[in-house]
């Protein structure tokens, strides 16, 4: 593997060379919260934000399991994307806003913004610690070093080169991670595919590996619900669509987007499948990728360890800088005037949030990287992000809903989906249903709960416009 390490380090040299001279020549704020970037630029922030480590072995995992039907996670992670450029990625680029708690504060509320905004941020710094935790299994795998040292280095390595400029560098750097990423996926597919023979996994694999719905039609409609509803409120993905140069920018980069995450599963779901024939009794198909590099000759592995470098770190970056974004525009707002600040402060300060965003992150996952406790904080933070949008949606709807009914909505949610996962995690199934996921219950929630609170306002109301009627009748 010494061949490997040493391609791989040097693929890292060369993403902090791009890095720094980019980031000279892209000195400012607007680097980081402008809104000037090109349909290529948002493309290439978005998709990578997508492409992540649940894209890749996540997805193999389940093509071990279910075969090609694995695929329906990045399916529907487009479909999402899909109808955000469809409906709603002009409105929210009109508005002139970069985050996705501003904008809810904008249609509800300030205060509902901040909770939103916390909410949100909670989100962001578990779906990190994940990516950093992707990042030390692969540093362990690859330079044999504890999980922890890796942790450290691999996040040290994107806390920099993020910081360095912001989404310009992150955009210019995952044009990089990307074309890696699927190129070196595809390569690997094809090669292992061609070592196998086709006819061998046909015969090899049961005839439900081939279905589109072997892993279940309720886990299906589960992934689209919460892409749908979640690619509305994904900060990380949704920022560059926000600092688009202008609306029509915002949209086509969307639907760019969409076209390019969605066909990723089939390509992992089958290399997935490669490896449930070679290693057929793996005890954790989670490491299914990771074996596949020891079956494969050191070209083939050093290309498939690149692409799983680059599809963690193309998401772990935007996902660091959205924490910044949201620190300085919304959390620190009653504290600081970040307009007021001259330019060095602002890029002082624009670097010093997302370095604290990703160190926080760092010191989560080494903490949490030994057992699978993040793997239930995901799945909390993916309920949120779509009850976040029932809501805003309402809000969107309806301008008069009330403030203080959305925040109540937003912590209800968030207790129930809480509640949910500790449940599944004790248990191991969920309290109602085997099907009825956290996704479920969380749009239920923020459904329920919202509609509940305006009943009971508008009775409440009603009520007191009676007794105010009667009293001046008797008065």
């Amino acid at each position: 593997m010494s061949e490997v390490t040493a391609i791989v380090c040097v693929y890292f040299i060369l993403i902090t060379a791009v890095a720094v001279i980019i980031g000279r020549r892209m000195n400012n704020s607007v680097a980081f919260f402008g809104n000037n970037l090109s349909v290529a630029m948002c493309v290439a922030i978005g998709a990578g934000e997508w492409m992540g480590g649940t894209s890749t072995t996540g997805v193999s995992e389940y093509g071990y399991k279910y075969g090609i039907s694995g695929a329906w996670y990045t399916i529907a992670n487009g479909i999402g994307i899909l109808v955000l450029a469809l409906f709603f990625a002009r409105m929210f680029r009109r508005t002139g806003i970069t985050t996705v708690s501003g904008i809810i504060g904008k249609y509800i509320g300030v205060k509902a913004g901040k909770v939103s905004g916390i909410l949100i941020l909670i989100t962001l710094f578990a779906v990190g610690t994940s990516q950093m935790i992707a990042l030390g299994t692969l540093g362990e795998t690859l330079f044999h070093t504890s999980t922890a040292i890796s942790i450290l280095v691999g996040g040290t390595f994107v806390v920099l080169y993020t910081g360095i400029g912001g989404n310009i560098v992150i955009a210019k750097t995952n044009l990089i991670h990307i074309v890696v990423l699927v190129v070196g996926m595809t390569i690997t597919a094809l090669v292992s595919v061609r070592q196998l023979g086709w006819n061998m996994i046909a015969t090899q694999l049961p005839a439900s590996y081939f279905s589109m719905d072997s892993i279940g039609i309720p886990k299906v409609v589960s992934w689209i619900i919460a892409s749908v509803l979640g690619a509305c409120t994904a900060q990380a993905g949704l920022q560059p669509i926000l600092c688009a140069k202008n609306e029509k920018v915002a949209v086509k980069a969307s639907m760019i987007i969409a076209f390019i995450v969605a066909p990723l599963g089939i390509i992992t779901a089958l290399l997935g499948m490669v490896g449930r024939i070679w290693y057929p009794n793996l005890e954790n198909p989670k490491l299914v990728l990771p074996m596949l590099l020891t079956s494969l000759n050191p070209v083939m592995s050093t290309i498939m360890m690149i692409a799983l470098f680059s599809a963690v770190i193309s998401t772990a970056s935007p996902i660091i800088l959205s924490c910044g974004t949201i620190i300085i525009k919304d959390m620190l707002t009653d504290i600081i005037n970040f307009e007021k600040f001259d330019e060095g402060r602002r890029i002082l300060f624009s670097r010093g949030a997302t370095a604290i965003s990703g160190l926080i992150c760092m010191i989560l996952a080494i903490s949490l990287a030994s057992g699978n406790t993040i793997l239930d904080i995901v799945y909390f933070a993916y309920s949120i992000r779509g009850s976040l949008f029932i809501i805003l949606l309402m809000g969107i709807i309806n301008r008069r809903i009330n403030e203080l009914d959305a925040i109540i909505a937003m912590l209800m949610t968030a207790t129930v989906s809480v509640f949910w996962i500790i449940y599944k995690t004790v248990t191991g199934n969920y309290p109602i249903h085997p099907f009825f996921s956290e996704t479920y219950i969380a749009v239920l929630a923020a459904l329920v709960s919202s509609i509940f609170l305006r009943f009971v306002r508008n009775k409440h109301g009603e009520h007191s416009r009676v007794c105010g009627e009667k009293g001046r009748r008797n008065a």
